[in-house]
């Protein structure tokens, strides 16, 4: 278990971390989640003693991470896969860092194997793509065969195959009673990898919850109902005390209803239905409505579409190049966050 009481940073004036108490349990994979800036990365940092915190504390199963003897044993994590030495081979990097934890060299070669780079063992590091020096940090955070394993962006750079090893093994890993703590930008992995969240923004802590109460409490969630008998089915919506919402294509959306109730109502009225589904947001919505607030690096567009008419009458391309014609393309602003 990671336990964090308090835990606080200011670099300056600049406060990164604020007062973050949360705990990572074990059996579960927990993701860490928070908008560009909000703080995950230096709190990681401070859960490995990289950065001492200004206040508060972080126990791993109740010490202090600089009181392990032999850490990797307690603790596998992937913060940098380019903190790798470049100059030695796979196998070499992850002999030294056995070496270092009295970890038997028979480990490294089962690691290798573990994440499939046992056929480039030997090569240098340096030489590495993305995704097999990703796979090469994946193995040192397997080394010690730890009861707790952090990875921060790990499936960055992974092809599909790895994406899917890396999620299965984490269930696994989680499966087998250990604590995993993952974070990372991609909504769509997170939902299908995480079954707990703990989000922060601004350095604050915004939710530490399930991911199902997460999605429940962050968006709208409804029943979307179709049928050629349209006009009756609202009358018998609206007389059973539904809101209805009628959207495009003569689809009703039902707030606070189950499709088993919507589905017995229409059958007592002998009501033909096309469609009945229900409908719940996705992680990235649930995400960005929680942290609306919490956003610190905003993309702007160049330019405001809505403030430059179009051209009524012009055909297309006429203009493109006469001396006072004018290039009309978009352009967007994609300064890093």
């Amino acid at each position: 278990m990671i336990e964090l009481d308090g835990l606080t940073k200011r670099f300056g004036s600049k406060i990164a971390v604020d007062h973050l108490s949360c705990q990572v349990r074990p059996g579960i994979v927990t993701g860490f989640l928070g908008p560009n800036g909000a703080g995950k990365s230096t709190t990681m940092r401070m859960m490995l003693d990289l950065d001492n915190p200004t206040s508060g504390t972080v126990r791993i199963d109740g010490k202090h991470y600089r009181e392990l003897q032999e850490p990797l044993k307690y603790i596998g994590a992937l913060l940098d896969a380019k903190a790798m030495h470049g100059g030695r081979s796979a196998y070499n990097n992850l002999l030294c860092l056995a070496q270092s934890n009295r970890i038997p060299s028979s480990r490294v070669d089962e690691v290798l194997d573990m994440v499939g780079l046992s056929a480039v063992a030997k090569k240098k590091s340096k030489g590495f793509s993305l995704g097999m020096g990703q796979r090469l940090g994946i193995a040192s955070a397997l080394l010690g065969d730890p009861e707790i394993l952090m990875f921060d962006e790990p499936v960055n750079g992974l092809d599909p195959e790895g994406i899917h090893w890396i999620r299965n093994l984490m269930k696994a890993l989680a499966s087998e009673g250990r604590t995993i703590f993952v974070s990372s930008h991609l909504m769509s992995e997170m939902a299908l990898t995480a079954d707990h969240l703990i989000v922060i923004g601004q350095g604050k802590l915004l939710a530490d919850t399930s991911m199902a109460d997460f999605i429940h409490e962050n968006s709208r969630s409804y029943a979307r109902l179709r049928s050629p008998q349209q006009e009756r089915l609202r009358d018998v919506l609206h007389q059973e005390g539904f809101t209805v919402v009628e959207t495009a294509g003569g689809v009703l959306e039902i707030d606070g209803a189950t499709t088993e109730e919507l589905g017995e109502l229409a059958a007592r009225h002998q009501l033909v239905l096309h469609e009945l589904s229900s409908q719940r947001a996705s992680l990235e919505e649930a995400f960005m409505q929680m942290t609306a607030g919490s956003v610190e690096y905003h993309a702007h567009s160049e330019r405001d579409p809505a403030a430059e008419p179009p051209v009524v009458g012009a055909g297309w391309g006429e203009g493109w190049n006469s001396p006072g014609g004018t290039d009309r393309t978009d352009r967007t602003d994609r300064k890093g966050a």
